[in-house]
């Protein structure tokens, strides 16, 4: 009776706290399939209209590329799992200034927890492989600050921390087993490669079969980068077939990992999608080939498997990106990767529905909606139940 009362005891102690913090341990990916809500555009709708679009369109998981508190205060309550971008202009600052790091947590994470379901913090974007080397050399020391922000604050284990990598940073890819870290990138990588080991984080990488084909049409099979049919390659090295580009371009990621000591490792596809339209030059960024790239990307993501060198870890990808986005600097084809446009129409039909306007909502998604927004008092609900049995049985 002792040990049941011992027990239940540390059960009650468990359950107060998160009573009291009102925090939930989450996955930080749910299924396989996210998307990118960038936002450098003047036209596409307001976070509050983004936030029904996704909810239609049942994509869970969503990126963006800052901490605007508008699109924090509109996914109160979704249900939706957000990560949220810390830029690369902050980067600096924050790894020179732990109190800044715990401040920035303070204000943009904790704060908005657990109404709105943050789940991860990306710390800067393509950083490695980059022209700043000042900013390469800052990464590091910032992401420390920001991870030790979240222990302070009891997050480390609700929010993970990222960096998202280009191919830039590696060397040779072809065939996929060759590929090593380049050697300007190496020293800072396994820094980093180490920290992410000890926080549990994965490897995050922008993988784009559509720039790889632009820059070598004439040896790549355009029907190899669109997931169509074709002969593929063959690694003689691993005995390995890949009848797509995008699983070469992660098993080359998973190559690399290896080859630097951190084959356990995870890979996550934090980018990839392909552009609808662009400019002459760029004859491959068509509608068509849009399509047909984010279509069988799409059914390649709800098989659920993995790639070749990594077949029991299931592949998850964030598509980019959400909308077309009419501000981005660059060629033509940077302001056309978006499945929607701004008007809210799609871009061409892979399955996804239009958005609609607010006023045509049946009051059943009305309902549904409020019972998104409460999901986290349920749950507060459930463990305070919980919370008065325990308490009834030590009284006995």
């Amino acid at each position: 009776m002792k040990v049941s009362r011992s027990f239940s005891r540390c059960l009650l102690l468990l359950l107060l706290l998160f009573v009291q913090k009102g925090y939930v341990a989450s996955k930080p990916f749910t299924g396989t399939y996210g998307i990118n809500y960038g936002r450098i555009a003047d036209n596409i709708p307001s976070p509050n209209e983004v936030v029904r679009l996704l909810k239609a369109a049942k994509i869970k998981n969503v990126r963006i590329y800052d901490y605007d508190h508008s699109v924090l205060d509109a996914f109160k309550g979704s249900g939706l799992d957000l990560v949220i971008g810390l830029p690369n202009g902050m980067v600096k600052d924050l790894s020179n200034n732990p109190d800044h790091a715990l401040t920035w947590v303070k204000d943009n994470v904790q704060s908005y927890l657990p109404s709105t379901h943050i789940v991860g913090i990306a710390v800067g974007n393509e950083v490695l492989g980059g022209g700043d080397l000042d900013l390469q050399t800052s990464l590091f020391p910032a992401i420390k600050n920001i991870y030790n922000a979240t222990q302070k604050l009891n997050l480390d284990s609700i929010v993970q921390i990222t960096t998202a990598h280009s191919q830039a940073v590696f060397g040779t890819s072809y065939p996929p087993s060759s590929c090593v870290f380049k050697q300007d990138v190496s020293q800072n990588m396994k820094k980093l490669l180490e920290l992410f080991s000890q926080m549990g984080s994965p490897f995050c990488l922008n993988a784009y079969p559509f720039l790889a084909y632009m820059g070598s049409p004439d040896q790549i099979d355009i029907n190899y980068a669109l997931f169509n049919p074709t002969q593929g390659i063959y690694d003689e090295k691993t005995n390995l077939h890949y009848d797509n580009m995008l699983d070469a371009q992660i098993d080359a990621a998973y190559a690399a990992l290896e080859d630097a000591g951190f084959g356990k490792m995870e890979v996550v596809v934090t980018e990839t999608g392909w552009a609808s339209h662009g400019d002459a030059n760029e004859e491959a960024a068509t509608l068509d080939n849009a399509r047909t790239y984010n279509y069988n990307l799409r059914k390649r993501l709800a098989k659920r498997k993995g790639t070749p060198r990594r077949p029991k870890s299931m592949l998850k990808a964030y598509i980019f990106a959400l909308f077309n986005e009419n501000s981005k600097p660059g060629p033509t084809s940077e302001r056309n990767f978006g499945l929607y446009k701004p008007d809210g129409s799609i871009t061409y039909d892979i399955g996804f529905p239009p958005l609609k306007s607010s006023s045509s909502s049946s009051s059943l998604l009305s309902i549904k909606e409020i019972g998104a927004q409460s999901w986290h008092w349920s749950y507060i609900s459930v463990l305070s139940s919980c919370v008065s049995m325990l308490f009834l049985f030590l009284r006995l």
